[in-house]
């Protein structure tokens, strides 16, 4: 049976690892985007980039807003129904219109590639998968 460490440790660990999958995102994304820009078209490069930084911003808030969340249900413990600030809904909504948005504008504007802006989205699975492996292999004994 696991017991949860200390709430500060369990922050800790938390913040380290959302740190890692942001840098992770970054990281494995520019490279493909600057793989792909010098292999197959400037354009199509572009695209990965502006999908990883979207797929990093849409983290970031959701990350926020999960915490909020945590903090707001954790302050109210013992309500039957903890009140949400309307600030959580606009930002886990938010995100999917500012991709939504962003993606069509990229696309009709700069004529970038959508599979490649699509795939730029995918960086932030790349991450968070490479992120799994090294809590994997770094804690094996």
């Amino acid at each position: 049976m696991n017991v949860p460490g200390p709430p500060a440790a369990s922050d800790d660990f938390h913040a380290r690892f959302s740190r890692r999958i942001q840098w992770l995102t970054i990281a494995l994304g520019f490279f493909s985007a600057a793989a792909v820009a010098f292999s197959i078209s400037p354009k199509t490069g572009l695209g990965i980039a502006i999908g990883t930084v979207l797929a990093w911003l849409s983290y970031r808030w959701m990350d926020r807003g999960l915490g909020v969340l945590v903090s707001a249900a954790t302050a109210q413990e013992g309500v039957s129904q903890p009140r949400v600030p309307i600030g959580v809904y606009v930002r886990f909504g938010g995100r999917y219109v500012l991709i939504g948005v962003l993606v069509y504008a990229t696309v009709s504007i700069l004529h970038v590639p959508l599979v490649a802006v699509v795939t730029g989205l995918f960086a932030l699975g790349a991450g968070a998968a490479a992120e799994g492996l090294y809590e994997l292999f770094a804690k094996s004994p």
